[in-house]
């Protein structure tokens, strides 16, 4: 595959850091792009921050689709992807990039359906999408999905280590209750935790969808990535949640991190290999690939297959995760079930 295929690309969590990198890269080598926007304001600053790289938006809307879909709400998943399949259009490449993080607060937010906000959003939402879109997926020549995890998911990394570990334990949560405070069922809620678990979730997800594929027949390549400690210079981006329960601690931690110990990598940086990922990185059917961009020595960064934690690599425990998702998304929408 080359950037020459002009590919029709699904995106999540776009309009901001990371994401809205890769959008604007995917704009300027002519994809057709649908970036779900979580509400009207969300959407013009997304045209707002077009407009400030150069690109009017009105010059480009015939291949920019920018769609209301708030992942906390399944009801406007629902309707978001209703649109879609009403087209009946081709899905290149669905992205799952859409990542919510509020470490610092000591209050538990939920989404529309009353679910753990991380939970919902970074990996409810996307398994419902998946599920969904599936048939436009596979109407492409040369299908791909991609999913953004974290480095964080495992216990042994550098930013595994800091604060509690992730871990699903035996998902008593969920098992017990659709309010579940933590996915264990043991620990008290900690939102940094959370974010941890819902990026195991993301690869343990991987791996059964790669199953699931392969038992149907359905020869969608998919890769799993971890874009590295990314730390804008602005407000935007990963950090803009977390940081107004500790601002101060945010930034001291990005003064360092950032400039002087140089291991972060820029958004634009992330957004160009998310991109690279998306559109010409070449993958194998029904193989797991988890690419991690790694330190190789500080101001030096290099995207290369990684391997993931013992847990993330439990299909057992992937299978339970999917069937148990499922579970909860019924209990809110009807669910075509891969």
């Amino acid at each position: 595959m080359t950037t020459d295929v002009k590919r029709r690309i699904v995106i999540t969590g776009a309009t901001s850091g990371i994401g809205y990198q890769a959008a604007l890269k995917m704009i300027l080598d002519q994809h057709e792009i649908i970036v779900p926007c979580r509400d009207l304001a969300s959407r013009e600053r997304f045209i707002n921050s077009l407009k400030k790289d150069n690109i009017i938006f009105s010059q480009i809307k015939y291949r920019v689709d920018l769609p209301i879909a708030d992942l906390s709400d399944l009801k406007s998943i629902e309707e978001f992807t209703d649109k879609l399949i009403h087209q009946n259009k081709q899905i290149d490449t669905l992205i799952l990039n859409a990542g919510l993080q509020y470490t610092g607060s000591k209050e538990i937010r939920r989404s529309k359906q009353n679910i753990e906000l991380t939970f919902a959003v970074n990996h409810l939402s996307h398994q419902y999408i998946t599920q969904r879109l599936m048939p436009l997926v596979c109407k492409s020549n040369y299908p791909r999905i991609i999913v953004t995890a974290s480095e964080v998911h495992n216990p042994e990394s550098s930013g595994g280590k800091i604060g509690q570990p992730a871990g699903l334990g035996e998902m008593l949560g969920i098992k017990s209750s659709l309010t579940f405070e933590t996915i264990d069922g043991i620990s008290t809620f900690n939102a940094d935790k959370s974010y941890k678990d819902s990026k195991l979730c993301n690869i343990l997800f991987t791996l059964e969808l790669i199953s699931r594929l392969q038992l149907n027949n359905f020869p969608v390549n998919v890769i799993c990535w971890a874009p590295g400690l990314v730390i804008p210079r602005s407000k935007s981006g990963f950090f803009r949640y977390s940081r107004k329960y500790n601002e101060i601690g945010q930034i001291i931690f990005a003064f360092f991190a950032r400039d002087v110990l140089h291991i972060t990598e820029t958004p634009e940086k992330a957004g160009q290999l998310l991109t690279e990922i998306a559109t010409i990185f070449p993958n194998k059917p029904y193989q797991f690939l988890y690419l991690s961009n790694i330190i190789k020595r500080p101001g030096m960064m290099l995207l290369s297959k990684s391997n993931v934690s013992k847990e993330a690599n439990d299909t057992s425990k992937a299978k339970e995760l999917w069937d148990l998702t499922n579970e909860i998304l019924k209990n809110f929408c009807e669910l075509n079930t891969l």
